[in-house]
């Protein structure tokens, strides 16, 4: 059977990390989202996939390349406009047979959400729900025993607590109803809408009910929460360089070429990638994760955090609960704390806790200090001495 993974999308939401690639793309844990969902898929032995993939398609495809190295093989079909579910499905007509799975290629799907999919095959278009005790934002599905009888996206007062998780098993059947589906309210064809449709003309579509909780990234601060679930699962491995009067607690994995210098304390989970220099005598708490090239100056302490690829922080250091993306540079004595506090993303406000949010290939200088929930845009230059108590705006410099 044929998997089709969505990733066409781009994740607003999420700026300033999708500005140079999809969502999928962004790093948890050391590895991108798109690669659990494909790891779920080859644990099922789904090993057939195709990506539906759409803006910034260039990250994805040449990292995951044909699929032979993750253990699956992969084809790419493009969405070259991003406008809904239901539109990108129909980009795989082509290329499936009867049956086929779905999910997407943003959120973390874990396997037992596919099996239990598969295991409870009754022949008919299947959607794998879960319950939530706040049903809002998410499709809510009104059920009849195993079938499924409304489907709502989205409803500002949801009627039912099971909601959509976005998983799904179809069959070719839906490509008709996809033709006939309407635009949405939000401008989009919803494969909720198409499903919709289906049962109203007399389809019978299953639900299976999941009982493990699926990670939703839709904000800059899910990031850290899917980093500290994931982290509790890491495979440990060793393949670093250790200098005296080092200690190493808990599940901590350190990559190859990786150099942690004397006096460093790193208590897991946590995950430091390969080519990294860390310390002498800087700390690294649980739930953090410290991609490849990257280099952490002397005494400097990180926790519950996530610094990207090819990012230096300076000696002397604090960073709690913070998003560094890849490329950036931190001077000596930066602090970015977790604190609770109110975010605005777009027009909205959100009651979060939260450290500092930065862009990729931003510079920080020396002595910065950058409030709880702040989100510092791309290419930023921030000079030394600075208070950042505000949002900043792409290729900003604060002198």
């Amino acid at each position: 059977m044929k998997a089709i993974i969505l990733a066409a999308g781009e994740g607003i939401r999420l700026r300033p990390f999708t500005f140079s690639r999809p969502k999928s793309m962004i790093p948890i844990a050391d590895k991108p989202i798109l690669e659990y969902a494909i790891n779920s898929l080859k644990e099922c032995g789904l090993e057939d996939v195709t990506l539906v993939v759409g803006y910034r398609k260039e990250s994805i495809m040449n990292y995951f390349e044909d699929g032979l190295d993750f253990g699956v093989r992969i084809e790419y079909v493009e969405q070259e406009q991003q406008l809904g579910t239901a539109h990108a499905i129909k980009q795989v007509e082509e290329c499936v047979d009867d049956r086929f799975v779905v999910l997407n290629g943003d959120n973390l799907v874990e396997e037992r959400l596919i099996k239990d999919i598969l295991d409870n095959e009754t022949g008919n278009i299947t959607v794998v729900t879960a319950l939530r005790e706040d049903a809002r934002g998410y499709g809510v599905i009104i059920p009849e025993g195993e079938k499924v009888v409304q489907i709502i996206e989205k409803p500002p007062r949801p009627a039912s607590n099971l909601t959509n998780t976005g998983v799904y098993l179809l069959n070719r059947e839906v490509f008709k109803y996809i033709d006939k589906t309407p635009i949405s309210d939000r401008g989009e064809y919803e494969i909720t809408d198409t499903l919709q449709g289906m049962i109203d003309d007399g389809h019978i579509i299953n639900h299976v009910r999941a009982d493990l909780r699926q990670t939703d990234i839709v904000y800059p601060w899910d990031l850290l929460a899917a980093n500290s679930s994931l982290l509790d699962k890491i495979e440990v491995q060793q393949q670093g360089e250790l200098e005296e009067n080092i200690v190493v607690r808990g599940s901590v994995s350190i990559g190859k070429n990786t150099l942690i210098r004397a006096g460093c304390y790193i208590v897991g989970p946590a995950v430091v990638g390969e080519n990294c220099e860390i310390g002498p005598n800087a700390i690294i708490l649980p739930s953090t994760s410290i991609g490849d090239n990257v280099t952490v100056k002397g005494f400097t302490q990180i926790e519950n955090s996530i610094i990207m690829n090819d990012c230096k922080i300076g000696t002397s250091s604090h960073i709690a609960g913070s998003i560094i993306a890849e490329g950036t540079t931190v001077g000596s004595h930066f602090i970015s704390d977790m604190q609770d506090t109110t975010v605005q993303v777009g027009r909205h406000l959100y009651d979060v806790t939260v450290g500092a949010m930065v862009g990729e290939n931003t510079t920080i200088g020396h002595s910065v200090t950058v409030d709880p929930g702040v989100i510092i845009g791309v290419r930023c230059n921030i000079a030394s001495n600075k208070n950042i108590t505000r949002n900043v705006a792409n290729n900003t410099n604060v002198m």
